[in-house]
């Protein structure tokens, strides 16, 4: 069932289109992620489907009846409405809906014949189907349910929405759209101001919902998760795709590449024609010339595919700093609570460390603390040899609003530097022509995120420490960044939530949460194969043992194994490369050119079902080792 659709939808502001001949069909059940460069229109669209902005032309067709919500991002709450209260207006015609039940039970209650009560009835009996349809009873449940997910608890019920920080203000709006569930969710970047544990929970809430949605994220993990489907806008037009964002940019590569040799084709082909038309026009096989000219002006021509080009950006060299850059000992920070405590930490030149944690664990602080803006409770910090800092921080305070932004970045008290280097870089990282002298304050998020890369790039640090730096930067400049950090031969301290971001940069991670800080050798999978494995002992930990088994003689005996001795490690060793060699398989099946060979298709499958079995032994025999080996 089709919900919403569009034909030749397009938007123009001040005479210039920001999109133009857009058509998709939304049906129900979907969930489509949005993506794009910024600039191409996302919000926009967003705004057109909910009904808050109009088309300048074209058509947008809603289904008559259907509710179709957008997430707010600027609340306004009033003064006396609590944290509850604005939550439980999501579900307010559900609320509505039980008050009309209760009158119609009192109706039955006080019928004087026989024909009110049975008309009182009927309607008690149509109220009550409705409310069961929309699950009612569980309402309270279900509130809870969703405010916990996104962070709050018991404490902040009661307390005045308008008291909360702008963060938590938006998760609260994230909280009230979910429970109002309408026939189409519209999400624009939902997971902003989300740590990864809440980000987690909303992936797993939203994969489970019937509703039809449409999501704004540049978050490429939580799109993985969440989404069956892709709409790329991109230069005013709307191209869908199947699947996933990893499925996406898979079948994206792979019509890129059919166009491509298709338009060569058809180049050698054109070329051959007016090769012939140019030779034999004018002498005796004029005719067939004559045929070829109009079998040319028949040709339609093909159309590669519209690359989306992000920025370069890129590091500049920089001197070289001792082999150990940062070195903390016996560390400790407290506010209200202890952040940290005696942690001992060496970052080594050339590295990209990684800093994750749910939201107030510390981990602005400690990277402060690190490079020396702030002083810690206990402890020491030293910065190696030659060390550089440059610090960009998630507020972006450290661009002025007032000033221009080849000012704001311009390097201080550098007389190296003249306007057309400053130009240079800014055009570097995305930001060129008159955009570069208006003020910071007129930009918008990203342009904003790109400027602070910009001015960070022109301190020419060799350390180089990032808060949230993919904060408010679409996909592609994301993708940018990434290659920046491999590239740069100094040393990287990055805080962030974007998981596939940390999966591409980091050689280690600073874990905090429950005022302590640890030390991880490895990426965010890596980070999340050993939480899931202290989770699985901390559970068999938890759990009471089982009752010794008795042998025939009446003594006890451990389990008899069920597979031959070997070492956890080296299981786990074999798990990881057979995992490596799954997903090879996976990405494969995923590409259209294997399954247009029938052979090669079915030999792909039947080895990937035979390498998910022996996985699957495998972890058995990981768990078997696990218990019986110690």
């Amino acid at each position: 069932m089709i919900l919403l659709s569009a034909n030749g939808l397009g938007r123009q502001f001040a005479g210039d289109p920001v999109f133009e001949d857009v058509k998709f069909e939304l049906r129900a059940g979907e969930r489509v992620g949005l993506v794009g460069p910024n600039g191409a229109g996302k919000t926009t669209l967003m705004r057109l489907l909910s009904g808050d902005d109009q088309a300048d032309y074209g058509s947008l067709y809603v289904r008559p009846g259907i509710r179709v919500s957008l997430l707010r991002q600027h609340p306004d709450f009033r003064t006396d409405e609590s944290l509850m209260t604005v939550a439980r207006s999501g579900v307010a015609s559900i609320l509505d809906l039980q008050r009309e039940l209760e009158e119609a039970a009192q109706e039955i209650g006080e019928a004087e014949d026989d024909a009110d009560r049975e008309r009182a009835t009927k309607r008690y009996a149509e109220l009550h189907d409705r409310l069961e349809h929309q699950d009612a009873y569980s309402v309270d449940h279900r509130v809870e349910e969703i405010l916990t997910g996104l962070g709050f608890g018991p404490i902040d019920f009661p307390r005045p929405a308008r008291t909360f920080s702008g963060g938590q203000q938006s998760r609260l709006m994230l909280a009230k759209l979910l429970l109002e569930t309408p026939d189409v969710m519209l999400l624009d970047e939902p997971s902003n101001h989300l740590d990864i544990e809440t980000t987690a929970w909303l992936e797993n809430y939203l994969s489970r919902q019937t509703v039809a949605m449409v999501v704004v994220s540049h978050d490429r993990y939580f799109l993985d998760k969440v989404v069956t489907k892709i709409w790329e806008l991109h230069e005013g037009k709307v191209d869908a795709y199947p699947g996933n964002y990893s499925q996406y940019w898979r079948l994206r590569t792979e019509k890129a590449k059919v166009l491509e040799r298709q338009a060569e084709r058809q180049a050698d082909k054109i070329a051959d024609l007016e090769a012939y038309v140019r030779k034999y026009g004018a002498g005796q096989r004029a005719k067939q010339a004559k045929d070829r000219e109009k079998k040319l002006a028949r040709i339609e021509r093909v159309e590669t595919m519209r690359d989306i080009v992000g920025p370069v950006m890129g590091f500049d060299e920089v001197e070289r700093a001792g082999d150990v850059v940062i070195e903390a000992r016996d560390l400790s920070k407290a506010y209200d609570k202890p952040l940290f405590q005696h942690f001992n930490v060496q970052i080594q030149r050339g590295q990209c460390v990684g800093v994750l944690g749910p939201n107030g664990s510390g981990k602005s602080t400690l990277i402060k603390t690190l490079i020396g803006r702030e002083k810690p409770d206990a402890g020491e910090v030293r910065l190696g040899h030659k060390v550089q800092i440059g610090y960009h921080d998630q507020g972006l305070q450290s661009l002025a609003p007032e000033t221009s932004v080849v000012r704001a970045v311009w390097p201080e008290d550098d007389p190296d530097w003249v306007q057309e280097d400053v130009r240079d870089l800014l055009a570097r990282f995305g930001l060129s022509g008159d955009i570069v002298f208006q003020t910071v304050g007129q930009l918008s998020g990203g342009e904003r995120a790109k400027a602070a890369l910009a001015r960070l790039c022109a301190t020419n640090a060799n350390v180089l420490v990032m808060d949230e730096p993919t904060n408010h930067l679409d996909i592609w400049s994301c993708e940018a960044l990434e290659r920046s950090i491999k590239e740069f031969e100094g040393t990287v301290l990055v805080v962030s939530h974007d998981r596939y971001f940390l999966n591409q940069v980091a050689d280690r991670l600073i874990v905090l949460g429950n005022g302590k800080a640890r030390v991880i050798e490895g990426d965010y999978e890596t980070y999340q194969r050993l939480a899931q494995q202290d989770a699985a002992t901390a559970t068999r930990a938890a759990s009471p043992p089982p009752a010794p088994a008795e042998s025939t003689d009446g003594k006890t005996d451990r389990r008899k194994r069920k597979f031959p001795y070997r070492k956890p490690d080296d299981l786990e060793r074999e798990i990881g490369e057979k995992e490596a060699v799954a997903a090879e398989l996976e990405d494969q099946l995923g590409q259209p050119a294997t399954w247009r060979d029938p052979v090669k298709a079915r030999d792909t499958q039947i080895r990937h079902e035979d390498l998910k079995k022996e996985l699957a032994r495998l972890y058995e025999h990981w768990e078997e080792a696990l218990e019986l080996n110690a």
